[in-house]
């Protein structure tokens, strides 16, 4: 019994000895991890796996110890956590001595000090005594890559769960990691030794005399100078080593006096990137510097980045220069002095003021807007910053102003003024008597309103930007000021078409300050265009013409811009909805005024006050011109007429929509209630002059011109949020689906569809939703198969298949699948191509994310995946005169794809792509060029693979009967040029000969693009191209 239990212990370590031979002698891999199974099992202890290794620990041959104890560093690697004190002191206490070894060794020894610098059970003081032995006994940087970054692991670990013990050693810390970082070049190493590093200082560690050494073992690295290998699997980018060491630079005032030097003897070297990287230092130094480090080379400072913005050639030196200069200037300002101490801001910005101001002098010279941006850029950094430099720039530049008389000299010194006023935006204060503005309001006010009198078009634009940030600063303006501001703003909305520029300006301008001076706004301006639009209505009805015409868009135009506060609103929505209602108005009057009405109700939509009553009376005055329009009376009038054109009825349906999309759920829920059955019942009792000779009932029996009607309860119910019950649902979309197939009215059949398709997509999964789709299905496959409403029918199909789709219910792949075979259809084949275009693309009216639709984030990619491979299947099985239905509806769907999901698809439809190029439909060609446009910048080597083909289409397809066509084909011409040269290189003589036709193009657009795709063509190959 006794010999059977000697055996069975005996078993195991029998396997373990012979793993452990595997190991060493064999010098198999394996048998280390099934080693460290079995310790993680329990089958053995960490002491078993010593003992048999002991042999080997003690090999004179160095190669045999080193395998030994690499098989024991790998077993504690992944089992360190199963340790107990006992043994760490012991495997520590092995593996210092183990450090004084071989060479050979080392590697494997330091494998194992990492292993145990993870242990949670390692006593107090063994951290000190692993990194004194490694300071002392490893000459780190003898060591392989792999090695040296073991070493900064161990410390960095040690760091992490021994901070107090670390911070004993003292200096002699700092000092060991000194030696070890010493001569580093691997940037993989030296990602992790700058993170040491930042953690020495920011952690508090002694540094004691080894700053200055600490500063020139990282400096010497500055500026990074790195390119990356090709391929390279570890990703370290030049930025990550920037941005590491510059964290190090930067993370401590004590480096100033040996970090400024540097930075501006690297400043003004001549390299662009050491020149970058080094005002990006300064940059971020300045946030943890005060006066005390940068006094003493504020001038060397101020010298270098002022050369930098006088005199770069590169836009992003001299943003950095001035970036690096109000951050300096911030600094100064932000530092708390002693009452005893110089206080260096005001001698800094007058050397400032000294060496530029001078310059603004001279609108004409090339240093006048250099000097500018670096007076801004130090005004910029505090308020006491811009308090000195405004209070000495400003009477300059307002002296300036009225010494120059040209028009472009004025502009340029307006300009500096107006960088001047839009600092001041970014201070507050307390004491108002206190702003520098206040001594130069009366000059500002002449001097803007003299831009805004001069002839010159971009003195005015510059003016009205001046006079917006003038009336911006709380307080500033007087009422008389703002008086005259509203009469220039009111005298530049009605400018001639030559100064477009400026009188939009004008009504954007008006739009901001009318938020800040409502009660101006509403006693001079509105009055003003109220009168002015019943001038216009006298005008336009006695005939006077198109001056009269055009005066009377734009006073509608300057009605909407200022209708940006609640009081205006109120003021400006009436009278554009009594203008609404004069009797001999045209198409296009109509529909400019709808436009208006829409665009205040867009600018309501942030103020929920001001959207609840622009909705509860522009809606249901609408809603009665419109029903009234639909009623039979004896008189006809113009007005009437033009109400239910479709135009129109589309831009009153946008106005409703608009309304109604930033309701809140229990406001939307009130005015539900009235709309519904005002359709359904014709309840007519909320709507104003609600006299009408007879019913209105659009659905049961209406006349044709009620049905029209159904667009606007279209616009309102399709923008309704998600959670706002509609009352007698079932009735309604019971109703719409009847009239859906209404085949005497495309327009109102439509409206009916795409209303139906709208609350489809809204509505809940569930019984309701099932029972609606059957019957939709049901009236499409009825019409499809026979019937008057063949056309109808296919659209319900497109739109009910859209709204689904949208919302990726179920049903959306059997009814494409419908649709899909459509394209075989000899009748409705190429309408069924067009609507995958509907498919893809973003509706304006229904189905929309701003009206609160089920809008998936990924439908266009989910269409594709699951149709696309379908619909190349369809086409090569297809019969001839069907094949184009199948490359436009293709063409439709990769035109609106994501380009990143198209790019893996490439190859596998490039060849479709081409085919579709010699499609005749223009709309397939014009879809296929757009689609393959971007492809060419963003997959240049597929593309380069069907350069041949390529560009016989593009140059045929130039040449195209359709001015789009061309367009497109000659931007991809141009496109043509970012693939290979030496591809491109053979058809360069054929192109630019072919090129040479489109340049005399009958349409300016055209040889506009011929002009620059032979450009390219021309500069193809030639140095520097």
């Amino acid at each position: 019994m006794a010999a059977a239990v000697a055996l069975e212990a005996v078993a195991p370590k029998g396997a373990l000895w012979g793993l452990v031979h595997d190991f060493v002698m064999g010098q198999q891999e394996g048998p280390a991890d099934q080693v460290a199974a079995d310790v993680k099992s329990g089958s053995y202890s960490v002491l078993q796996v010593v003992e048999a290794l002991g042999t080997s620990l003690e090999n004179p041959e160095p190669r045999t110890r080193a395998r030994g104890i690499q098989l024991l560093s790998q077993v504690l690697l992944q089992c360190h956590s199963l340790l107990l004190e006992k043994e760490v002191v012991h495997l520590i206490l092995f593996y210092e001595n183990r450090l004084k070894d071989h060479h050979l060794v080392i590697p494997s020894v330091l494998q194992g000090l990492k292993a145990l610098s993870l242990c949670v059970a390692l006593p107090p003081g063994l951290a000190v005594s692993v990194l004194k032995a490694i300071f002392q006994e490893v000459h780190v940087q003898s060591l392989p890559q792999v090695d040296r970054h073991t070493v900064y692991s161990i410390i960095t670990n040690f760091m992490r769960t021994r901070e107090e013990e670390l911070k004993g050693l003292g200096a002699d810390f700092t000092f060991g990691f000194i030696q070890v970082m010493d001569g580093e070049k691997d940037p993989r190493n030296l990602l992790v030794a700058f993170r040491i590093v930042h953690d020495l200082i920011s952690r508090d560690y002694s540094l004691g005399p080894f700053v200055e050494e600490l500063f020139e073992v990282t400096s010497c690295y500055f500026p990074i100078d790195f390119t990356p290998p090709p391929n390279d699997p570890h990703g370290i980018q030049r930025e990550d080593l920037i941005l590491s060491l510059r964290a190090v630079l930067a993370s401590t005032p004590r480096f100033a006096e040996f970090l400024l030097p540097l930075l501006i003897e690297k400043v003004d070297s001549e390299i662009l990137s050491a020149k970058l990287d080094s005002l990006q230092t300064l940059n971020a130094c300045c946030a943890v510097y005060g006066q005390k480090e940068l006094k003493d080379f504020l001038p060397s400072l101020w010298a270098s980045v002022r050369r930098e913005v006088f005199q770069t050639a590169s836009e992003r030196v001299e943003t950095e220069g001035l970036a690096a200069l109000r951050s300096l200037t911030a600094c100064l300002s932000r530092s708390v002095l002693r009452a005893d101490a110089e206080d260096l801001v005001d001698s800094f910005l007058c050397n400032i003021l000294q060496d530029c101001r001078h310059h603004l002098c001279e609108p004409d010279m090339k240093l006048v807007w250099p000097s500018a941006k670096l007076l801004q850029a130090a005004a910029g950094a505090s308020v006491r910053a811009c308090n000195h430099i405004t209070s000495n720039v400003l009477p300059l530049l307002l002296e300036q102003f009225q010494k120059h008389s040209q028009s472009s000299q004025q502009r340029t010194i307006l300009e500096m003024i107006l960088g001047f006023l839009k600092l001041q935006q970014k201070w507050s204060y307390e004491d108002k008597d206190e702003r520098p503005l206040n001594g130069f309001k009366d000059q500002l006010c002449s001097l803007v309103f003299m831009a805004l009198t001069d002839p010159s078009t971009h003195l005015q634009l510059v003016g009205i930007r001046t006079l917006t940030v003038l009336g911006a600063q709380p307080d500033l303006l007087s009422s008389g000021d703002m008086d005259q501001a509203v009469g220039h703003l009111y005298r530049l909305s009605f400018l001639e078409e030559d100064s477009q520029s400026c009188r939009v300006a004008a009504l954007e301008a008006s739009g901001t300050l009318a938020t800040l001076y409502p009660g101006a706004f509403s006693s001079h301006l509105v009055s003003k265009l109220a009168e002015e639009l019943c001038i216009g209505e006298s005008d336009l009805a006695r005939g006077n013409g198109l001056n009269e015409c055009s005066r009377h868009l734009r006073c509608l135009q300057a009605l909407s811009a200022v209708s940006t506060h609640p009081s205006i609103v109120r003021e400006t929505t009436p009278l554009l909805l009594q203008h609404f209602c004069w009797m001999n108005k045209g198409t296009n009057e109509v529909i400019a005024v709808c436009q208006s009405l829409q665009q205040v109700a867009e600018k309501c939509q942030q103020d929920p006050e001001s959207c609840w009553y622009f909705h509860q009376t522009a809606v249901p005055h609408l809603l009665a011109l419109a029903v009234q329009a639909s009623l039979p009376e004896k008189e006809h009038s113009v007005l009437r007429k033009v109400l239910l054109e479709d135009e129109v009825l589309a831009a009153m349906a946008s106005v409703i929509g608009t309304a109604t999309t930033h309701l809140s759920p229990d406001l939307a829920a009130q005015s539900v209630g009235h709309i519904v059955p005002l359709f359904l019942d014709g309840n007519i009792s909320f709507l104003p002059e609600n006299s009408f000779p007879c019913r209105f009932q659009p659905f049961q029996g209406g006349s044709p011109a009620q049905r029209r009607l159904v667009a606007l309860l279209m616009a309102f119910v399709c923008s309704l949020p998600r959670n706002v019950e509609i009352p007698q649902l079932n009735q309604l979309m019971r109703e719409l689906l009847e009239l859906s197939c209404y085949h005497s009215c495309t327009f109102s059949s439509t409206a009916a569809t795409k209303c139906f398709a709208g609350l489809l997509n809204k509505l809940p999964a569930g019984q309701q939703l099932d029972e609606f789709l059957q019957l939709a299905v049901d009236k499409v496959e009825t019409g499809l198969s026979s019937g008057p409403y063949h056309s109808q029918a296919f659209t319900l199909l497109l739109w009910v298949t859209k709204a689904l789709v949208l919302r990726y219910h179920p049903l959306s792949s059997c009814l494409t699948d419908r649709l899909m075979g459509l394209l075989s259809d000899p009748e409705l084949g190429p309408a069924a191509a067009d609507g995958f275009s509907l498919l893809m693309s973003d509706c304006t009216d229904v189905l929309t994310r701003a009206g609160h639709a089920d809008v998936r984030i990924m439908f266009r990619q989910r269409f594709f995946t699951d149709n696309v491979p379908a619909l190349v299947q369809g086409f090569h099985a297809a019969s001839q005169d069907v094949k184009p239905n199948y490359l436009k509806g293709l063409s439709h769907v990769l035109n609106r794809l994501p380009k990143p999901v198209l790019l893996p698809e490439l190859p596998t439809l490039l060849s479709l792509l081409l085919e579709a190029l010699s499609c005749p439909d223009c709309v397939v060609q014009l879809s296929t060029l757009s689609c393959l446009q971007p492809l060419l910048l963003e997959a240049p080597q597929v593309m380069s693979l069907h350069v041949d083909t390529l560009v016989t289409k593009f140059l045929n397809l130039s040449s195209s009967a359709s001015m789009a066509v061309r367009i497109a084909a000659l931007q991809c011409m141009h496109a043509l040029t970012r693939l290979p040269t030496p591809v491109l290189l053979p058809y360069k003589p054929q192109v630019i000969r072919a090129l040479a036709k489109p340049l005399d193009d009958k349409k300016r657009l055209v040889r506009k693009e011929a002009v620059s795709a032979r450009g390219e063509w021309f500069l193809l190959g030639s140095p520097g191209s």
